[in-house]
């Protein structure tokens, strides 16, 4: 059964703290996908609307990276190469947050929801 949590603000960062952003949420799941980028960087992520992220540092360190249909935009950090988060294809008016990102934040519990990215035409 999964955890229920309060909705709240959480702060994240990439390895070397050169990106900053906050996120509100309360965690409703977590998702993991099987896309080809998704496998190799093996992130656990919460989707959040654009309206509950901000990005408070680190515009400027923040590299870009689109493939297939160059719809979804996966940023790292430039400095240390951490991927904290990417705007997701099918709704692009949600940030995917890298859970492992956020300060002091425990996934334990939380239902993690295997998405099929592979298959998307």
């Amino acid at each position: 059964m999964s955890e229920h949590r309060p909705v709240a603000d959480y702060r994240g960062s990439c390895h070397c703290g050169a990106v900053t952003f906050r996120i509100t949420t309360d965690f409703p799941e977590l998702t993991t996908c099987d896309c080809s980028i998704c496998r190799r960087k093996n992130a656990l992520m919460v989707k959040v609307h654009e309206s509950e992220f901000e990005l408070l540092s680190g515009a400027e360190s923040l590299t870009e990276y689109q493939f297939h249909t160059h719809t979804a935009r996966h940023f790292f950090c430039s400095t240390c190469g951490i991927y904290p988060f990417h705007r997701k294809r099918v709704t692009p008016d949600y940030v995917g947050i890298n859970v492992f990102c956020l300060e002091d934040f425990d996934p334990e519990g939380i239902t993690v929801r295997a998405t099929v990215g592979a298959g998307m035409p």
